[in-house]
């Protein structure tokens, strides 16, 4: 299993990143796809998941209404689109298949001015 994740940056506040996740080594039209966050000195956390077929999406609270998370199973690719970003967003960003334990080496959002 290998993920890869790209699109991350230094934006600043209101503004907005799309990050990407390549993903391989698995059945990827098979799997629940997720997004995860940790911020330093926190704890991991679900950002946001769809389902294998895309039709099953669920978010945080904390980013409903401003992020959007995507799948495209003929390039084995999920993306997060991220709009009126917000420093509390700021964090390293991994991609997960739900039910595989493993992780990619996340891609870093930095939201300043």
């Amino acid at each position: 299993v290998q993920l890869v994740e790209s699109g991350g940056g230094l934006v600043q506040p209101g503004g907005s990143l799309r990050l990407s996740c390549a993903a391989s080594g698995f059945t990827f039209s098979s799997y629940a796809m997720s997004w995860y966050r940790q911020a330093p000195g926190k704890e991991r956390e679900l950002v946001a998941a769809i389902s294998s077929a895309g039709v099953g999406i669920n978010y945080v609270d904390s980013v409903k209404g401003r992020f959007t998370i995507s799948r495209d199973n003929a390039k084995n690719t999920v993306y997060l689109e991220m709009n009126g970003l917000k420093p509390e967003d700021t964090a390293v960003y991994y991609c997960k298949a739900l039910r595989l334990d493993s992780w990619g080496q996340g891609t870093q959002v930095t939201v300043s001015s």
